[in-house]
């Protein structure tokens, strides 16, 4: 270990070699930047590079698989601190709405549909009925050839929404949805499989314009 040569003064690189290095490195990594790293992980194809090495395309899988995980984030893991505040907020409502007017029941003719919704892998779909407040509507629903994510829930306006019942991996749910509020009620559905599924979705109550949102 002593006996190791020790390079000369001659032999260590000058200050100019080392700063010459510094930017041929600095401007390997741009490059590297430019034509690899932005179109795989961003779409982000300045140069066209990416998108003739199909790393555009990566990307653009990327971004939607990204979107794809913050709605699921949205419908199938709802905060219970949000879902407590929304609950607080519609109770306040509609307290507010008895103590107005006397308690009135939905007026919407019932009903009967049966709904046949097929999926994609990773493809997710929303399904809602159009009801009025203490309206009630039967449900039950399969899946065949898989198992889904789900979360049923109402919408009273824009930009707000009230889950109701919400699962992972599950083939079959059944029950009576009551609605809490004049709006659209119903389900999201994701096929979070690798292949496709059918689910068999009926429904029987006082709703109107049961359609695909």
């Amino acid at each position: 270990m002593y006996n190791s040569d020790i390079p000369t003064r001659a032999e260590l690189p000058s200050a100019a070699q080392l700063i010459k290095s510094t930017i041929i490195a600095l401007m390997a990594a741009i490059i590297l930047l430019i034509t690899i790293v932005l179109p795989a992980e961003y779409a982000v194809d300045p140069t066209g590079i990416g998108r003739a090495l199909k790393l555009t395309e990566m990307g653009e899988i990327k971004k939607q698989l990204a979107g794809e995980a913050q709605r699921d984030r949205r419908y199938e893991a709802p905060s219970p601190r949000t879902n407590l505040l929304d609950r607080v907020i519609a109770e306040l409502t509609v307290s507010k709405a008895h103590a107005q007017e006397p308690v009135r029941l939905a007026q919407s003719q019932s009903r009967s549909d049966e709904t046949v919704i097929m999926l994609k892998p990773t493809e997710g779909v929303e399904w809602k009925m159009t009801m009025a407040r203490d309206a009630q509507a039967k449900y039950s629903w399969s899946v065949e050839g898989g198992i889904v994510n789900y979360d049923m829930h109402g919408t009273p306006g824009v930009g707000k929404e009230r889950s109701y019942k919400n699962a992972r991996g599950v083939g079959a749910d059944e029950g009576v949805l009551t609605a809490a509020f004049d709006g659209e009620h119903g389900w999201f559905f994701r096929n979070r499989g690798d292949k496709p599924l059918t689910i068999t979705l009926r429904t029987n109550g006082a709703y109107s314009n049961l359609k695909k949102m």
